[in-house]
């Protein structure tokens, strides 16, 4: 796709980016998506132990292993609601990664100094309005996430299927398209939407090199199309893997929980259901998607299939398009 400018801009085969997913998205998985063709991401927080750990080294230890895995583009996610957030940016620098996306926060907070790096910035956003601010900062791309992604979501909820196209219209910059994407049909929706590209977060949930523990993985293969629930909106808008907690955070919540009850009632849950697997009391952010994937592939098995099924869809697009040999 070597006219796509998202692939020009980031130096890669495919517009396909993983999604940092936290606690998951570690070296192994970034440089298997990154060596298939797409762009791996890290993030601070992959495979911290349970007692804790400091997520800026981290951080520097996954890129430099993801180095030595790929001598392709590797990305960092950069949680700008983070304390060490500016820390995170500046491992970044100091480890001369290819890409920075940042989410949870102000794009104008690190940009200047990434991008005098040489680093592509690019941002997250849930609305037209957030994209139109992280452009005219100087970020390179903006990520436009639908409410179907897994984990924190914008407030306003809005689809991806609507708000890819209105941010597509609202900037100058690439659009990358993100939230219940998982095959050939989501990529190609997403570019005829308007997109230069997209982000999944779940389908590289569900590949052998993802340290997410095995029993998450088949529950996303598992998952009907009913299987994630939003919960949390006092804390943010979430989706999860529905779990047995999950339904605790429901009830909490219909009972008028507090802020700090709901806090006190998630602390520590992501990292047991990431990570240990515990689909009882532990919590897993899972995109929508999950219905929809079947099996647990490689990075590598997920990126052929997207690309190498390109000509078989639009030939079925072409079918529905012309009836009679008129369009």
């Amino acid at each position: 796709m070597n006219n796509n400018r998202l692939c020009q801009m980031l130096g890669i085969r495919y517009p396909i980016i993983a999604g940092g997913m936290n606690w998951v998205s570690n070296a192994e998985l970034a440089a298997g998506v990154s060596n298939a063709g797409g762009l791996g991401v890290v993030v601070p927080s992959a495979g911290l132990p349970p007692s804790g750990g400091d997520p800026v080294e981290n951080l520097r230890q996954h890129i430099r292993k993801a180095k030595q895995l790929t001598d392709k583009p590797i990305g960092v996610n950069i949680p700008l609601d983070r304390k060490a957030a500016k820390s995170y940016a500046e491992v970044a620098v100091a480890e001369g990664v290819s890409v920075a996306i940042g989410s949870a926060g102000n794009p104008a907070l690190y940009t200047g100094m990434l991008k005098n790096a040489g680093i592509k910035v690019l941002h997250v956003v849930a609305s037209v309005k957030h994209a139109r601010h992280a452009e005219a900062v100087g970020v390179d791309a903006v990520v436009a996430e639908g409410y179907e992604a897994g984990g924190h979501n914008g407030l306003d909820e809005l689809t991806t299927f609507v708000l890819v196209p209105q941010v597509a219209d609202a900037v100058k910059i690439p659009v990358v398209a993100a939230g219940g994407i998982a095959d050939v049909r989501g990529f190609l929706a997403a570019l005829l939407l308007g997109a230069d590209g997209v982000q999944m977060g779940t389908r590289f949930l569900a590949t052998t090199e993802c340290i997410a523990h095995q029993k998450l993985k088949e529950a996303v293969v598992n998952a009907p199309d009913t299987g994630t629930v939003i919960v949390m909106r006092k804390l943010g808008v979430t989706r999860s893997i529905k779990t047995g907690m999950t339904q605790k955070y429901l009830e909490a919540e219909a009972k008028g929980a507090s802020i700090e009850e709901l806090k006190a009632l998630r602390y520590g849950r992501a990292r047991m259901g990431l990570l240990e697997g515990d689909m009882e009391e532990g919590d897993a952010s899972c995109g929508a998607i999950a219905g929809l994937i079947k099996d647990i592939v490689s990075a590598e098995g997920v990126i052929n299939r997207i690309m190498g099924d390109i000509p078989q869809a639009l030939n079925k697009l072409n079918g529905k398009l012309n009836i009679g040999g008129k369009y």
